[in-house]
């Protein structure tokens, strides 16, 4: 039976509760401790955090040397997306508040 393993938490910044990631079976979860609380991301699901990056990305891609910056790394679906669709010459800056 799956259950979920706290793996590691970190605060978020402004008395904002904390970032919790625990692996669940073989995928891992993001949940927000605080607050509304709730599930923020998983390793299984994953469709939004591609086209965020997919839809902007491959508008600019054409572009000499495209950049982009995404706000908070996640899971890093986002970031894998906006490089596979900007393409060689593409940069992608990662803005942290929650390091």
């Amino acid at each position: 039976m799956k259950r979920f393993v706290l793996l590691d938490t970190t605060p978020i910044p402004d008395n904002g509760g904390a970032l919790c990631l625990f692996e669940y079976g073989e995928d891992f979860v993001i949940k927000i401790q605080g607050g509304d609380g709730g599930q923020l991301m998983n390793t299984r699901m994953h469709g939004s955090e591609d086209a965020l990056a997919q839809i902007p990305c491959t508008k600019v891609a054409s572009r000499p040397n495209p950049r982009v910056l995404i706000g908070g790394l996640g899971m890093g679906f986002t970031l894998a997306s906006a490089l596979k669709h900007l393409g060689k010459n593409g940069e992608v800056v990662v803005a942290e508040r929650v390091p």
